[in-house]
């Protein structure tokens, strides 16, 4: 059996067992260290090392192993925490990190990080426990700083619970497979082989053990095997002692099962695979004196309550069904112009197979969502220590982490999202005296925050800092050259700090400030068929709300007609619709033209001219107004007819074609034409190029008869 074939496997629970220990130490009480989460950093620790081991990734499991005896002096009190210390902590699990990128991308880590992070854990240990932390598998620690050599703690004689070692430090033990077809079974025992000597074996497919002579430890094993079996699947105990050994002995060695810990409930369902793969360590004063672990009970069958399924995979059977609708809308078209008297019972079943593939479409879609848990928790390292780092006191809160997201749009949101972040802290939230000056707490609060509305998902970053300043911000925009008015209103003035290059930053640092990213945020969200908000108050705080759709692969629209041809307008941005009158249509400087709807003056764009649609209505009587919102701002679209409300299978346009000016993407219909889905501000910005364009060349033309009320002065 190739043992590579477990790589993915372990580098996959190898990641998630690296984020429980970044957030129990992030969440840990320094004044009472709770002993579950000591316990849990431990066990990660100890997994990673014994995968690691197995896998012959040496760097990563010499590592490991320094950090896990430090670990372990902390889980029973011997070192007390601090802050820095839980820095070095973090340092080190970052490090871990790098080590298993490394690997995966089958590339030597980096020695001198290596031999660094080694130092730092042995100069903490010499510092807080005074004694040298024991090296792994007999390989020589890294270098460390001059210092006495502390004498070698004695090893504790063998218990009645453990095997007796030999000289070598081998060891017999019987290793039981429960249910394991004669096929795994044969791998698994070539697998036995490869960590010591198969002495013998017997048994059938409900028990078949295993005796093996080995110097490999009895956890190490489990956490290897349990990459391959269930837990549940495993039993691992002492060999009986030969006679004579047996004679000699006083009293009689006992023989012990070991079987896996349970993992934790509440861990990831990937990550208890790993963690139940370990053992209750030798030392754990948790594990109940003469007895054994609690094994996870076993499900009916043997079965694992999860699989792990390549993202691919997800998305073939996704495109699968998208055509599988397609081709419902097709049919359904079809058996609609039929009788209903005659051909009722195919109405029935089509009917019946509009719902059932309605209802697959939903299921299949709710396999790509995940919770939005998965992006807020890379947020309180990165609040930690950018706080740290600009002497700030930062309180992160984070709300609605169960709010489902596709992950496609969960990958895309990060680096928009972390921006934000490291901009409330940078700019928004005052230092500790500042605030403390203006009648606020000295510490400061940023919320991040997840809901849905409708079709679209709500993520707001919040801070309670000093807001945003109107006249420093038009102030900074002049001088930038941006044309501006001190009438814009204030979302106007927010949305200028997403000009390229703006930036009101006093000094350039590490942190922000150089005029570059808050635009690349509004692209990004942009081009994930969202848009950007700010809402502000100086003195009080800023909320910058990105609004996204739930998924990129479906889409709920409204289809429109203009001449011959049908459009799709996402029903996220649609918000009314009304007949226009020649009264309510103001001509302005050049073709401009708005409509008044409720004393609000929206730009109307014909949609039959900025898309150059032939034989559409012109006359304004007989065409209808869409009032829609692109980008936080409304616009009044003019369109032949509404054809009604529908769900369409987005089809990427640019990858299938080319971009296309005031489009985002591209659907199939039931009668097989492809209708485009309109990008609402692309459109207006499309539709104003095109009036740019045509002025030099011909007069501007005058709508004042058209538009103007009748006796209302020029």
């Amino acid at each position: 059996m190739d043992i590579t074939d477990f790589y993915d496997t372990f580098f996959e629970e190898a990641e998630e067992l690296l984020a429980d220990m970044e957030r129990h130490l992030l969440e840990i009480d320094l004044e009472a260290p709770d002993a579950e989460q000591l316990n849990a950093i431990f066990r990660a620790a100890h997994s990673i090392k014994g995968g690691a081991g197995t896998f012959g990734f040496d760097v990563l499991q010499k590592t490991t192993h320094l950090f896990e005896n430090l670990l372990d002096h902390t889980r029973r009190g011997e070192l007390t925490l601090r802050r820095d210390i839980v820095d070095t902590f973090l340092e080190t699990k970052d490090m871990l990190h790098d080590q298993l990128d490394a690997y995966r991308n089958e590339e030597v880590p980096d020695q001198e990080a290596f031999a660094r992070i080694c130092q730092t854990l042995q100069q903490l240990a010499l510092e807080e426990i005074g004694q040298e932390l024991e090296a792994a598998s007999g390989t020589p620690a890294a270098p460390t700083p001059a210092a006495p050599a502390a004498p070698e703690p004695e090893k504790p004689a063998a218990s009645d619970s453990e095997p007796a070692e030999s000289a070598s430090g081998e060891q017999t033990l019987i290793v039981a497979l429960l249910n394991v077809g004669e096929k795994d079974r044969g791998l698994l025992v070539e697998e036995l082989d490869q960590l010591g000597t198969v002495q013998a074996q017997h048994g059938d497919e409900a028990r078949y053990e295993v005796t093996l002579q080995t110097a490999t430890d009895r956890d190490d094993i489990e956490a290897v095997m349990c990459f391959i079996v269930e837990p549940e699947q495993l039993e691992i105990q002492a060999a009986a002692p030969a006679p004579a050994a047996q004679a000699a002995a006083t009293p009689p060695p006992a023989t012990a099962a070991v079987t896996p810990a349970s993992p934790a409930d509440d861990a990831p369902p990937a990550a208890k695979t790993a963690e139940a793969a370990t053992a209750a360590p030798k030392k754990d004063e948790n594990k109940p004196e003469g007895g054994k672990p609690k094994a996870k009970k076993a499900k009916a069958g043997g079965e694992s309550s999860s699989i792990r399924v390549s993202v691919d995979k997800v998305d073939q059977i996704i495109n699968l069904v998208g055509e599988l609708i397609i081709t419902q809308s097709m049919l359904d078209q079809t058996v609609s112009e039929l009788d209903g008297v005659t051909h009722g019972g195919l109405l029935n079943g089509m009917s019946l197979l509009q719902r059932n593939a309605r209802d697959l479409q939903e299921a299949v879609m709710s396999v790509r969502m995940v919770p939005m848990d998965y992006v807020f928790s890379r947020y309180p390292r990165l609040v930690r220590d950018l706080a740290g780092k600009l002497d700030k006191d930062v309180e992160l809160v984070t709300e609605g982490e169960s709010t489902e997201l596709d992950k496609s749009l969960t990958e895309r949101i990060i680096d928009p999202l972390t921006h934000l972040v490291r901009n409330s802290l940078d700019h928004g939230i005052e230092d500790p005296d500042t605030r403390e000056a203006a009648g606020k707490p000295r510490t400061g609060r940023l919320t991040l925050s997840a809901q849905h509305q409708g079709g679209n998902i709500l993520i707001e970053v919040i801070d309670d800092g000093a807001g945003l300043d109107r006249d420093r911000l038009l102030a900074k925009a002049r001088d930038s050259g941006l044309a501006v008015s001190d009438t814009m209103s204030d979302d106007e003035v927010w949305q200028l700090i997403f000009a390229p290059g703006f930036s009101t930053a006093k000094e350039v640092s590490d942190v922000s400030g150089r005029g570059v990213g808050m635009d690349v945020v509004k692209r990004n969200i942009q081009g994930m068929g969202g848009h950007v908000e700010i809402m502000s108050r100086k003195g009080q705080g800023t909320t910058t709300r990105i609004v996204l759709p739930l998924t990129l692969a479906i889409l709920d629209g409204m289809s429109i007609r203009v001449g011959s041809e049908v459009f799709i307008l996402p029903l996220s941005t649609v918000l009314e619709s009304l007949q226009p009158s020649r009264e309510d249509l103001y001509a302005m400087a050049g073709d401009d033209v708005v409509l008044k709807v409720r004393d609000e003056y929206l730009p109307v764009v014909a949609v039959h001219s900025a898309l150059d649609v032939a034989d559409a209505k012109t006359e304004l009587d007989e065409t209808i107004a869409v009032i829609v919102q692109g980008e936080g701002r409304r616009y009044a679209l003019l369109v032949d007819d509404l054809i009604g409300q529908q769900q369409v299978v987005v089809k990427n346009l640019e990858t299938n074609y080319r971009k296309v000016p005031g489009v985002s993407a591209a659907t199939i219909l039931g009668d097989g034409s492809v209708a485009l889905i309109l990008d609402i501000a692309d459109l207006h910005r499309l539709n104003r190029a095109k009036k740019e364009a045509r002025r030099p060349q011909h007069a501007a033309t005058d709508h004042s008869t058209l538009f103007r009320k009748e006796g209302e002065p020029s």
